[in-house]
């Protein structure tokens, strides 16, 4: 009797548990996370830091030097931080999924919400967005303290122009992309250390062991690389023997890798126990 009284006194079931409710909750939890947080921190002080740090280091070379290259790119070169800021965003991207299967609060999250897709696809939008603002916020203001720079030597440039724009934007694109790329590798792997591990093979190890390629063969595999394919995005001046198909084309390239890895996590989530 006792149990019969306290279910009647339960609010009537409001249906599925659509999107809106799983996006909410998987925000609540980001924000509720003191190591999420301060992870996304420390993305952003590693990437203006050291883009800060090579911009003063490389105007004052040039300075001492009395001559600018041709090739000098003043957006990329105050954006130099992006390479290390990828692996602090690949670090969030795993925990972000990882983190719930290393605690068992994936089979508390499922039970609340069982339709699989849809909170894997909450938890990607949030994700997304974080390291979209995130990766804003490290472009735009590598981008400026760079240009302040770069000044003095009369190098600076503004916003509004050629490919400028579209390349401070395209260093948060870049960002988020890594970050998307070691969550699907997460959602795979179901294990932070081995996500974490993938991704910078991926995103970094890949780049360094293509430098021991003999020259034939790097010729064909280097747009390949996700490296190379993703900075192109965020340079005005790509090199033609590296880039050869265009920043959006080999933008597309990059995401390729990341669409991969969340495809098939999708599945894979869909399909395995919790």
């Amino acid at each position: 009797m006792t149990t019969v009284a306290l279910r009647a006194d339960l609010p009537p079931a409001a249906g599925r548990a659509g999107f809106g409710g799983a996006l909410r909750s998987e925000w609540t939890k980001l924000v509720s996370l003191r190591s999420t947080v301060a992870t996304l921190l420390s993305t952003m002080a590693v990437t203006i830091g050291l883009s800060a740090l090579v911009a003063w280091g490389a105007s004052n070379r040039l300075h001492h030097v009395g001559r600018i290259p041709e090739s000098f790119d003043a957006v990329q070169a105050s954006m130099f931080g992006l390479i290390f800021g990828q692996l602090v965003i690949a670090v969030i991207g795993a925990m972000t999924i990882t983190g719930e299967y290393s605690t068992g609060m994936i089979r508390t999250s499922l039970a609340a919400a069982p339709r699989r897709l849809v909170t894997l696809a909450a938890k990607l939008t949030v994700f997304a967005g974080a390291a979209l603002l995130t990766g804003l916020v490290c472009a735009f203001a590598s981008f400026f303290i760079g240009q302040h720079f770069y000044a003095s030597l009369h190098i600076s440039v503004g916003l509004g122009e050629p490919n400028v724009l579209r390349a401070v934007v395209g260093g948060a694109l870049f960002l988020t992309v890594a970050g998307l790329l070691s969550f699907g590798l997460g959602t795979i792997l179901r294990h932070t250390a081995g996500a974490i591990t993938a991704a910078v093979g991926i995103l970094f190890i890949s780049f360094i062991l293509f430098q021991f390629l003999p020259s034939d063969w790097a010729e064909h595999a280097q747009r390949w690389i996700p490296f190379f394919a993703g900075s192109s995005i965020w340079s005005t001046q790509p090199d033609p023997e590296a880039h050869v198909w265009g920043p959006w084309a080999e933008f597309a390239v990059f995401s390729g890798y990341a669409l991969v890895a969340l495809a098939v996590g999708a599945i894979m989530f869909r399909r395995r126990d919790a």
